[in-house]
């Protein structure tokens, strides 16, 4: 039976439907913008983030306000067809409200309804290579998930094997927004995947010969993270993989996504989460997630506090523990 159907049938009440706004300038080019959804009934409150990246769209979203007819007397399932039509990563924030609220509404967390015990959930910092020395000094056993460009060199790449701390390499080959002069070239993949043999590699340019020949003897190594919102797109992939990237609001449904596991959990493909620079409770639920899916994974899933505070003997460890309370959709009592 699929999960999903552990959660298709929980009544939902709502009363009220709130949307707020987040915003982090994280350079002078990049302000993140990010809204928080609230689902209110029965004095219970559940909330979910709509990650959607585009700065401008999430101020246009925040001024029209949520879409009509959600206020009312629900099933989730009945819930989530209302929404039908949305943008995968907006349709998520309130697929993940309504389970929120369902669940507090219930008096019951996440991981009771699916029968599975929450679990420490280790995670990995994605950042620059200039910070991870930095980082290092301080929590010497921090793993790392980096992003290759073309400005790398084969000494970067040395430096990197010394500190022996990468758990991912994200190519970014699969999205359609970046620059082409930053794609890493077939020397620097040779490189990488030499230099650094643990490590997994994620959405690699196939497309190119010299950087699929250099790949052909990892293969088990390879992972997916852009192109995946459904099981149907890793039926579509060039090949059965061994492990995948789960970032859970890119399948927009929690029927989607939860049919996604439950295949996974069948293929035997293991998965490690990751995140949309969350800047509020959608941190949480994909920590909430991780806990119960795959903790052992490279997640990318530390708190938010490692993209704005200095490297310092303040910032959380990995793996992050299980609190000690938990509440509906979130890791710990939000």
């Amino acid at each position: 039976m699929s999960s999903y159907f552990l959660f298709a049938d929980l009544p939902l009440v709502v009363e009220r439907v709130t949307l707020h706004g987040l915003e982090l300038a994280v350079t002078e080019q990049f302000l993140r913008r990010t809204t928080v959804v609230g689902l209110e009934g029965r004095g219970e409150e559940g909330v979910g983030e709509d990650v959607v990246y585009e700065a401008d769209d999430q101020e246009r979203f925040q001024a029209a306000g949520p879409p009509p007819g959600l206020v009312g007397e629900h099933t989730l399932a009945s819930f989530s067809a209302l929404l039908e039509g949305l943008p995968e990563l907006r349709r998520w924030g309130f697929e993940a409200a309504a389970l929120d609220l369902a669940l507090r509404q219930r008096g019951v967390p996440l991981h009771e309804v699916l029968g599975r015990e929450p679990q420490p959930v280790r995670f990995v910092v994605s950042t620059g290579p200039q910070r991870i020395g930095h980082i290092r000094e301080v929590h010497p056993d921090m793993r790392f998930k980096l992003d290759p460009t073309s400005e790398w060199d084969e000494a970067l790449v040395q430096r990197l094997a010394e500190l022996d701390g990468v758990d991912v390499v994200d190519f970014k080959e699969i999205y359609t927004w970046r620059e082409a002069s930053l794609s890493a070239g077939a020397d620097l993949y040779r490189w990488i995947v030499e230099a650094l043999p643990n490590a997994l590699i994620e959405d690699p340019g196939l497309d190119d010969p010299r950087k699929a020949e250099i790949l052909q003897p990892h293969r088990g190594r390879i992972t997916w993270d852009a192109p995946i919102h459904s099981v149907a797109d890793v039926d579509a992939l060039p090949f059965a993989p061994r492990t995948l990237n789960s970032k859970p609001s890119r399948f927009g449904s929690l029927r989607g996504l939860l049919d996604f596991y439950d295949t996974c959990a069948e293929r035997g493909i293991a998965l490690y989460g990751g995140g949309q620079f969350e800047l509020g409770p959608g941190r949480f639920q994909i920590q909430a997630l991780a806990s119960l899916f795959y903790p052992e994974g490279g997640n990318d899933v530390a708190p938010g506090v490692f993209n704005t505070t200095p490297p310092g003997p303040g910032l959380p460890t990995s793996p992050l523990p299980v609190p000690e309370r938990a509440h509906g959709f979130a890791f710990g009592d939000r």
